[in-house]
């Protein structure tokens, strides 16, 4: 099971994420911010808020993407 270790918002709705094998991937939001609880994250102010919980990521107390689905879906860098 992967954790993520570090998080940087990157321009373009897009999350640089360091887990704890040492990669880095990018994953790209935009998909997302039409679909249920994620719309609130066109708000930037809100996007910007990521933080690490648990070795996933969250935006407050009900947003929250697992780590294991970050690493499969995310980009390679």
């Amino acid at each position: 099971m992967r954790k993520i270790v570090d998080v940087e918002v990157l321009e373009n709705y897009e999350l640089l994420l360091t887990f704890d094998n040492n990669v880095k991937k990018i994953k790209d939001m935009k998909p997302y911010l039409e679909k249920g609880v994620f719309k609130k994250l066109k708000d930037e102010e809100i996007f910007n808020k990521v933080k690490i919980s648990f070795g996933a990521i969250s935006w407050g107390n009900d947003i929250d993407m697992c780590a294991d689905s970050l690493y499969e879906s995310s980009k390679e860098i």
